[in-house]
C-alpha cells in the first residue's frame, strides 16, 4: 500500500509491527481528506436543517419558541429531555474537531512539501479557494460566539432562558450582533462553495460530466445558506420581525 509505506517503515524501526489500518488511513493525505469531506457533509446537512428551523421566526414568537422546545423533546418518552439534542451536539463537535484538525495538518503538510520558489507562478485560485483557511478561522470563532450568545447567554446581557424568539430579536437589534453574523455568513458561503465541490471530488462523485453540475449545486447551496441565514438579522433590522 503506497500511502502507508512511510508510516510502516517508522513502525518497523520502533516496534517491528506495522500500524493498524485506521492509523494508516489517518496518517495518509487521502484519509485526512476523506475525514474532511465526510465531516463537512455532516455539518452541511446540519446547516440546511438549522436554516430551515431559523426561518420559523417569520411565523411569530409562538411558533418559533414551540420549535425550540420541540428540539429538546425529540425522542420522548424513549429518550429523556434534551438527550437527542445533546447527541446532535456531540456529533457536530466531533465533526468540527475532525474537520479542523485535518485541515490544519493538511495545511502544514502542504507547506512542508512546497518548494522555496517557483519558476512559474501557479494559476490563480478562485477567491473561495484562497480564503478557505482564514474563512475556517472566522467560522470557528463565530461558533464559539454564537453558542455563548444564544445558547448559554454568557455574552448576551439581555438573555432570557426559555425565550429564544426574544433572544434572537435582542441580538440582532445591535449593530455588532448583525455585523458578526453577516460577516460569518459570508465566510460560510465561500467555505461551502469550495468545500462542497472539493468533498465530492474526494469521495469520488465528480467526473468530467458531473463537475459542471456539482459546481452549480455548490454555488446554489452557498447562495441559499447565505440568504436563508442572513434574512433573519435583516428582518429584525428592518422591523419585519420584532
Amino acid at each position: 500500500m503506497a500511502l502507508a509505506t512511510r508510516t510502516e517503515k517508522r513502525a518497523d524501526r520502533r516496534t517491528g509491527t506495522p500500524p493498524s489500518l485506521p492509523r494508516t488511513l489517518w496518517d495518509s493525505t487521502v484519509g485526512k481528506k476523506t475525514v474532511m469531506a465526510v465531516s463537512g457533509l455532516i455539518m452541511l446537512s446540519y446547516l440546511v436543517v438549522h436554516m430551515m428551523g431559523n426561518l420559523k421566526i417569520f411565523f411569530g414568537a409562538g411558533r418559533f419558541d414551540a420549535y425550540a422546545h420541540w428540539l429538546r423533546t425529540i425522542g420522548e418518552p424513549f429518550l429523556h429531555y434534551a438527550w437527542a439534542l445533546w447527541l446532535i451536539r456531540v456529533v457536530l463537535v466531533a465533526a468540527v474537531a475532525g474537520h479542523a484538525v485535518c485541515a490544519y495538518q493538511l495545511s502544514r503538510r502542504d507547506l512542508r512539501a512546497r518548494p522555496t520558489g517557483y519558476v512559474h507562478k501557479r494559476a490563480r485560485a478562485s477567491y473561495a479557494t484562497r480564503t478557505m483557511r482564514w474563512g475556517g478561522v472566522i467560522l470557528a470563532l463565530f461558533i464559539v460566539w454564537h453558542v455563548l450568545d444564544l445558547t448559554t447567554g454568557t455574552v448576551h446581557s439581555g438573555f432570557r432562558p426559555g425565550h429564544p424568539y426574544q433572544n434572537v430579536v435582542d441580538t440582532f437589534s445591535t449593530w455588532y450582533g448583525n455585523t458578526i453574523y453577516l460577516v460569518a455568513m459570508a465566510a460560510l458561503a465561500l467555505h461551502v462553495q469550495h468545500g462542497f465541490w472539493s468533498a465530492a471530488q474526494t469521495l469520488g462523485a465528480g467526473n468530467a460530466t458531473r463537475d459542471r453540475i456539482l459546481k452549480i449545486l455548490a454555488n446554489a447551496l452557498a447562495v441559499l445558506l447565505f440568504a436563508g441565514f442572513s434574512c433573519v438579522p435583516v428582518a429584525v433590522m428592518t422591523g419585519v420581525v420584532s
